[in-house]
């Protein structure tokens, strides 16, 4: 029997997340939404690319990360580009007009059943002050972006952790996922 065919054994259940075997992997899925994240890739009218700023409990440490957020966690039936709008909302204080899915890809493929959708937000609007939600602390960080890159590396050099998905999501402002430029 391999692992693709094997039933899966539910190790531990907790709020939020479960944790699985399947042949011999160990893998965790969440257990309060869809199982997918939108990572949103945002730029101001002003040219400034919006990251944010936040304490991540399993890393004991700051992070720079794009806006992200779990798709379903709020409304069962929400769509990937709506939940990407509340989100940045949430997140920044900025609204955008439209919201387009680039791709969607594993997180970390050897660990988790979670998914990623990376979604362009375009037609910005600042609505107010960002921060996240009642339990979570985010400082908005807005960048230019011909200096993005730099901004990021400064950053890793001050000691926070970095998602690196960020590379994408900059590579994904200016291009097309077949390397085209974006016109």
């Amino acid at each position: 029997m391999n692992d693709k065919t094997s039933p899966h054994v539910t190790l531990h259940e907790g709020k939020y997340l479960r944790m699985l075997t399947r042949g011999t992997w160990e893998y965790v899925e969440r257990t309060h939404a869809s199982g997918l994240a939108a990572i949103i890739i945002a730029v101001t009218p002003e040219d400034k690319v919006l990251f944010v700023e936040q304490f991540r409990v399993p890393l004991q440490a700051a992070t720079i990360e794009m806006p992200a957020g779990l798709v379903g966690d709020i409304h069962a039936d929400e769509s990937i580009e709506v939940s990407a709008i509340r989100e940045l909302e949430e997140e920044t204080g900025w609204t955008a007009a439209q919201a387009e899915v680039l791709m969607i890809g594993p997180t970390s493929s050897g660990m988790a059943s979670e998914r990623i959708a990376f979604v362009r937000a375009t037609g910005l609007t600042r609505i107010g002050p960002g921060g996240g939600d009642g339990d979570e602390k985010i400082t908005v960080h807005e960048i230019p972006r011909m200096q993005a890159a730099g901004w990021l590396v400064q950053k890793m050099g001050e000691g926070y952790e970095l998602d690196a998905k960020l590379w994408a999501g900059l590579w994904m402002i200016d291009h097309h996922l077949d390397g085209t430029p974006r016109g």
